[in-house]
């Protein structure tokens, strides 16, 4: 080809004449397109032959293999349909929380159910075990030594870990999880993004989500990347606010076998929120506490560690009728019928947002925002919320702004749209 050594190779056809020359250097007739010579034609179609019948000999061996052991065979079959097994979503109900942990901790209690009651579950983390909390009771780590094992240290290369994933998920059988630190999902975007677009419903599990890590910095602390997420179509953002969320989030994930997930969970502790239900976040946003002596005056949502806050904003807004609002799927929310969605987020009523990421995005859902304008800081988590404003103290400052701006006009219905 003309072209050869150039650019032109890749992003430009390389039209008849050259076309025609290449042809010829190769042997073949200038004349002829879409010509399959006799004896590749005779190899593939010997090739299909011997695959027929190789076929038909694993359907006789697996026949053989039902009739002696027919409670593995049948394992064999759910598996290869890519069916759950009964009652994991009974065992996942079964847990109970008597106190308040961190959602990466109740993520593990979580996981080490599921991974007893789903057998083809297998994971691991970048190197992050201990803080992604990960490795599963009774896990054996996968090495060549033990490859029954079904956990897997990836080592500090999320790009690969997620294609790995993306790999196993193709060839079936297997339902893979894999962890990292949510910020250190950027080095994994394109792989996450294969999943997404191949529907390889791959479990991504990301820790320390929000400016609330502390100390580890800018460096560690996501800012933007819910909003790379979100924005990824088929692909399913769970950011659960308390341990009946992280229950609701895996169930979510689980169901979705053509779907990723990336379940975002907090470093610090978040407390076991009263009106949270697994079954809830399904729907994307619910209410979590209905205003008091009738309809609400105010909408307050949020989503992960920054419920609670401000659940702890509420009694702080005296005279005001608050309805207090978990989303922890944005996604999720915005595929409910639109009445559905009036009910969470009444018309003509301010709704104020609160997450520690990015504000980015929630101006389809909030007319008020506390949310990041910048990258984090350095220093230890509470004062890390105070000066960006995570606080009870602010959110109510902020409530009552945005009461006084609607005081004498309804605020704009922003789910009235012909594409809502």
């Amino acid at each position: 080809s003309a072209k050869q050594g150039t650019a032109g190779v890749h992003g430009a056809p390389l039209g008849h004449a050259d076309l025609a020359t290449l042809k010829s250097s190769f042997g073949f007739d200038e004349a002829q397109f879409f010509a399959v010579p006799s004896d590749v034609q005779a190899a593939y179609r010997a090739a299909g032959a011997a695959g027929t019948a190789k076929h038909a000999s694993w359907k006789a061996l697996l026949g053989e293999y039902a009739a002696a052991h027919p409670a593995l065979a049948a394992e064999f079959e759910r598996r290869r349909a890519g069916e759950l097994p009964a009652g994991w979503r009974e065992a996942l109900a079964s847990l109970e929380w008597d106190k308040p942990l961190a959602t990466r901790q109740s993520s593990q209690l979580v996981l080490n159910k599921l991974c007893e009651v789903v057998p083809e579950l297998v994971g691991g983390s970048a190197d992050l075990t201990p803080s992604n909390l990960t490795k599963f009771k009774g896990a054996a780590d996968f090495q060549a030594a033990s490859p029954e094992g079904r956990y897997i240290r990836f080592g500090v290369r999320e790009h690969a870990m997620a294609a790995l994933c993306n790999g196993m998920h193709a060839y079936g059988m297997l339902r893979p999880f894999c962890a990292t630190f949510l910020n250190f999902f950027g080095y994994a975007a394109g792989a996450v993004r294969v999943s997404a677009l191949s529907h390889f419903g791959v479990l991504y599990i990301a820790t320390h989500d929000s400016i609330g890590l502390g100390e580890d910095g800018p460096t560690h602390q996501p800012v933007e990347a819910l909003v790379n997420l979100r924005a990824t179509p088929n692909l399913l953002t769970l950011r659960p606010a308390d341990a009946n969320e992280v229950v609701g989030a895996y169930m979510v994930a689980m169901e979705r076998p053509k779907t990723p997930a990336v379940i975002a969970l907090s470093r610090q502790g978040c407390a076991n929120l009263a009106g949270s239900r697994a079954e809830a976040v399904a729907r994307g946003a619910y209410v979590l506490r209905q205003a008091a002596g009738g309809p609400p005056q105010l909408v307050l949502v949020g989503t992960g560690s920054e419920v609670q806050t401000l659940e702890q904003a509420v009694p702080l807004l005296e005279g005001v009728r608050v309805q207090l609002v978990s989303m922890p799927c944005c996604e999720l929310f915005d595929s409910q019928p639109r009445e559905y969605k009036h009910e969470v987020l009444p018309p003509g009523v301010p709704v104020l947002a609160m997450e520690a990421l990015a504000a980015e995005g929630w101006c389809k859902y909030a007319h008020s925002v506390i949310g990041m304008r910048s990258f984090g800081c350095s220093a230890p988590a509470k004062e890390v919320q105070k000066r960006f404003g995570f606080t009870a103290d602010n959110a109510a400052l902020r409530a009552r702004e945005l009461l006084q701006h609607y005081a004498n006009k309804p605020a704009p219905d922003l789910l009235d749209r012909p594409d809502n």
